[in-house]
């Protein structure tokens, strides 16, 4: 499971920063890289990135539900 949401959590990475790029620079480096939107392999890109993003919904709903964010802002304070 830990390598499933580190992959995932690396895909929506990739994802967030070809997102920047298309707004501040109207380059889609996914396309770019992969021979246009339209191709096979860029669809597939896509596809990964939004299913890791749901993916990545669990383990962000457990930090919530188990106040997490509050867990590592005490830790800082008191390491």
């Amino acid at each position: 499971m830990r390598a499933a949401n580190l992959i995932t959590l690396l895909l929506v990475i990739i994802g967030g920063i070809n997102w920047l790029l298309v707004g501040l620079f109207q380059v889609d480096l996914v396309a770019a890289l992969f021979g246009g939107q339209d191709s096979i392999v860029a669809r597939v890109v896509y596809v990964l990135v939004g299913l890791s993003a749901l993916w990545q919904l669990m383990p962000f709903a457990k930090a919530i539900s188990i106040d997490e964010p509050a867990a590592e802002a005490n830790y800082r304070r008191n390491p």
